[in-house]
């Protein structure tokens, strides 16, 4: 399992929303949708952050306006990224180091980051399941 590529491993697909978005469009996406972060992108598709329950939890604890601020107000913008073809043994090691829950995956295009998928935790404990069962 650790030498399969995410690619492999990973459905592709992103959720995503835009830098200036409010906060109750966050909210009530990730919940629908029963998610635990959304990838903020700009106009042009390209990464410009992520946005965790964790984040939204802030916001509503230090803003009383918080369903009306942008998401660029809370969101990481300085993203841990890996490539289609990484190992899941390397994301299993950046989650840990960096004491992180996920990983955004990122393809080039043209200078460009273009999200293509977000691996988490849970990801990789579903796979670890899948190859003991």
């Amino acid at each position: 399992m650790k030498d399969m590529l995410v690619s492999q491993a990973k459905r592709l697909g992103v959720v995503t929303c835009r830098r200036n978005e409010p906060l109750k469009n966050v909210v009530r996406r990730m919940a629908d949708e029963d998610i635990s972060a959304l990838v903020v992108v700009e106009a042009d598709g390209s990464l410009a952050g992520i946005i965790t329950r964790s984040d939204v939890v802030r916001a509503g604890l230090t803003s009383d306006s918080w369903p009306e601020e942008p998401v660029e107000a809370y969101m990481t913008a300085n993203v841990i990224t890996v490539s289609p073809d990484a190992r899941l043994a390397e994301v299993m090691r950046i989650l840990l180091d960096r004491h992180i829950h996920r990983v955004v995956v990122v393809r080039q295009d043209g200078g460009r980051q273009v999200p293509v998928a977000v691996v988490s935790d849970s990801d990789l404990v579903c796979e670890m399941a899948d190859a003991v069962a």
